[in-house]
């Protein structure tokens, strides 16, 4: 128990020890001659862009995206139960009934408000 302690401390330290070095490096390393040309706004290959380059999004496109990806979280649950399904039994199987209404309810609260729709 100690030992696994032990491996753990040391493996959190050198990963953090790693990241600290390659930024530190970074930082040292890297050329600061910033020109007028380096900090001209760059989009999608046009060098000179028309209009303001910070323009507002609608929200609805953010809703959407992190809806996706918590319903997308939330499946990455669902597959190691269905893996080992047959060993757990049925509380367990009531267990994810519950939690798929949970996220069906989730989701038909958002339909309801209108996130679904990509206008």
């Amino acid at each position: 128990m100690i030992t696994e302690i032990i491996y753990f401390n040391v493996f959190v330290i050198l990963g953090a020890a790693i990241v600290a070095i390659a930024i530190g490096l970074s930082k040292l390393l890297a050329t600061r001659k910033p020109s007028e040309a380096k900090l001209e706004v760059y989009e999608c290959g046009n060098i000179h862009v028309t209009g303001d380059p910070r323009i507002q999004f609608k929200i609805h496109y953010y809703i959407f995206a992190l809806l996706l990806v918590i319903f997308d979280v939330e499946m990455i649950f669902v597959f190691p139960w269905a893996v080992v399904f047959k060993s757990l039994g049925f509380f367990a199987f009531i267990e994810m009934v519950i939690f798929i209404a949970i996220l069906m309810l989730g989701l038909f609260y958002a339909w309801r408000k209108g996130v679904m729709k990509w206008v």
